[in-house]
């Protein structure tokens, strides 16, 4: 962006009134200490969303105006009841992002969090909201088994269209046949009610019983078709119990294995800090004994410096002697001893510490192998807990299934007396001259049914196979939206795994060009590596991710272990700086927020503040920066200064 930022702002942090404008680039805010600069940067931050700024300590109201390009963002700061409220129009609505990676005061979280020694992890994590990808993951995953059911039944219907066309054809046939016999059965019915005179009110009786038959008997196929419709779903729920109970196996072996692998990795973490702490020791002895042979005054004053004076003539003197070349004098016992003594015995500690770096390098590795074989059993048994409930659910789905069964076959029994009481009741027609009468409604009644039934059972085959038919383009659309569906689950399964590998990934690359920068010596690399640990969340054991800072030194040559702690300030403040520029990338902060403010850098010298801030610069369109006159020296010429707020 090649924007212009302009700020008004009053009664914020010390600053009564003060407008500023500001380009597009490196914006230095230089001049001794209580000149409002590091007000000006809480304006800035006031106007971009953040609630940490401070209201001037004499005032109630402050405000701040920000105009960036056309558009122009405000904010208000009021006191009420000992709080300051905030209000107005500010760039964010959410400042978490800026305040976490982009504000990068003193007191800024992700700086800090080096040098205190925080969970980096949940640092870099902590605008990711893993609860909602979680029910992302969960709706998805349950529509991807429907889709898969919805295919498995379009593929065997596809299977089944020949034997559906023939069947439709037999059907046709039988139906044809039916209503023809049905025809001829009224015909002959319409020819005796011609013949028979017979009471018009008997006759009513008849044909309502008869009507009440065939109704009694259509309740009673619905009942059926309830019952077999109850049964397929008792099959289906059977066959995917029996699938997941195969899938599920043992859980008490993997639990087992779990605890055993846990206790394991923790105690070889144990070994490798007691190693730690041990090649620590002796590179701290090696290190001050190569700095005494070196004959450097000032080791030697110190060392000394305790000492009893009458044992002692003067500093030159025990220089003098500490330089002999065939003797010196031992640190630990002040007696005089040959230089090669010394140096036999820190060969063979050096040895001894390249031999614990051997063995410590060996206890990583066998640290990460266990670690990746824990990883896999907890994904084994998060399925198998997922396959558990589905079980469970499985066997409640087939308790009610089996229940409405049992009322399903309480009411066919019913319907079946019921009928057999009707059909009972039309055998007292037999006993009139009706008989021939009362046999061709019987048959016409049994036909009119079984039409029914036929006609029903021809519009099922037919639709089954309008459905069969249209099984290809239904099946093809399902498996577009399951690719679509496993796409998704992809990425939300790996969204956090793969933010957490940009965000140490980031760290890394810009550390290690950080460091050849600024040329510190004695550090290697200062690195972060991710592993899996478990924690207490609740009751529950979970498995989660955490950052480990790495430090490695060298002397003549040979590479150590160190830690954050053994950092020189300046280091440390380094270190906090690139670890908020990793989160300001990894989240695409820069996407969203043009600015960028840094303050607090005197920890750092000169030249290497001006390395960083030119590093930086690549990375954000303003950088605001606060500086004392003499820090800002190192700085390019081409960079905006302002002298006054």
């Amino acid at each position: 962006m090649d924007e212009t930022l302009s700020v008004t702002a009053e009664n914020v942090g010390g600053i009564d009134r003060t407008e500023v404008t500001l380009p597009s680039g490196v914006a230095v805010l230089t001049g001794r200490n209580a000149t409002n600069r590091t007000s000006f940067l809480q304006a800035l931050m006031a106007a971009f969303g953040s609630e940490k700024p401070s209201l001037k300590a004499d005032a109630d109201e402050g405000s701040v105006e920000l105009q960036l390009g056309s558009e122009t963002y405000t904010r208000t700061l009021t006191r009420r009841n000992g709080t300051v409220a905030f209000g107005g129009d500010p760039y964010f609505e959410d400042p978490e992002l800026a305040d976490l990676f982009a504000f990068l005061l003193e007191d800024n979280e992700a700086r800090r969090a080096i040098q205190r020694g925080d969970d980096l992890r949940e640092v870099i994590m902590r605008p990711v909201d893993t609860a909602e990808i979680e029910r992302q993951i969960d709706e998805l995953e349950t529509e991807k088994r429907e889709i898969d059911q919805e295919i498995s039944r379009l593929e065997r219907f596809e299977e089944d269209l020949p034997e559906l066309e023939s069947k439709k054809r037999s059907l046709e046939t039988e139906l044809e046949e039916t209503r023809e016999e049905l025809a001829e059965v009224e015909s002959e019915l319409e020819g005796l009610d011609a013949d028979i005179e017979e009471s018009r009110t008997r006759k009513e009786e008849l044909e309502e019983l008869f009507s009440e038959i065939r109704d009694a008997q259509s309740r009673l196929e619905d009942v059926e078709f309830e019952i077999e419709t109850e049964r397929a779903t008792i099959q289906e729920l059977s066959a995917e119990r029996e699938e997941l109970r195969a899938d599920t196996g043992d859980a008490l072996d993997d639990d087992r294995s779990v605890e055993q692998l846990e206790g394991r990795i923790e105690e070889l973490r144990d070994r490798k800090r007691a190693l730690d702490g041990t090649i620590g020791k002796l590179q701290s002895v090696i290190s001050f004994n190569e700095e005494l042979l070196e004959g450097d005054d000032a080791t030697v004053e110190r060392v000394f410096q305790a000492a009893d004076a009458a044992d002692r003539t003067d500093d030159g003197a025990i220089t003098d002697e500490l330089l002999s070349a065939d003797t010196t004098v031992c640190w630990t016992c002040g007696s005089e001893v040959e230089v090669d003594r010394i140096d036999g015995t820190l060969d063979r500690l050096r040895d001894l510490r390249k031999d614990q770096l051997s063995q410590r390098n060996e206890l990583e590795e066998r640290i990460d192998d266990l670690t990746t074989e824990r990883k896999q059993l907890r994904q084994q048994q998060r399925q198998q807990e997922r396959n558990e409930r589905r079980l469970e659910r499985i066997e409640t789905e087939l308790e009610s299934s089996r229940e409405r069964i049992e009322t399903l076959e309480e009411k066919r029994e019913a319907l079946e007396s019921e009928i057999e009481e009707l059909e009972a009741q039309t055998d007292s027609f037999e006993e009139t001259d009706y008989s021939e009468v009362l046999d061709r409604h019987r048959k016409a009644n049994r036909l009119e049914l079984e039409v029914g039934r036929l006609e029903n059972e021809l519009q099922s085959v037919v639709d089954d196979i309008q459905e069969r038919e249209n099984a290809t383009d239904a099946r093809e659309e399902l498996s577009t939206r399951r690719e679509e569906i496993t796409d998704d689950l992809a990425d939300l399964r790996t969204r956090v795994d793969r933010l957490e590998a940009e965000a140490v990934e980031s760290f890394n690359e810009h550390i290690d060009a950080i460091l050849e920068i600024l040329e510190y010596e004695n550090i290697d690399r200062i690195w972060i590596d991710r592993r899996e640990e478990t924690v207490r969340e609740g009751r529950r054991s979970v498995e989660r991710t955490a950052f480990d800072l790495h430090v490695v030194r060298s002397a003549d040559g040979t590479a150590y272990r160190d830690t954050v702690d053994n950092l020189s300030e300046s280091e440390r403040e380094v270190t906090g700086l690139v670890f908020a520029l990793a989160g300001y990338l990894v989240h695409d902060v820069h996407e969203m927020l043009p600015v960028m403010l840094l303050d607090s850098l005197e920890a750092i010298d000169s030249e290497r503040i001006a390395a960083v801030v030119d590093y930086f610069e690549e990375y954000v369109d303003h950088l605001v920066i606060a500086l004392l006159p003499e820090d800002a020296q190192a700085l390019s010429e081409e960079y905006t200064y302002v002298t006054e707020i």
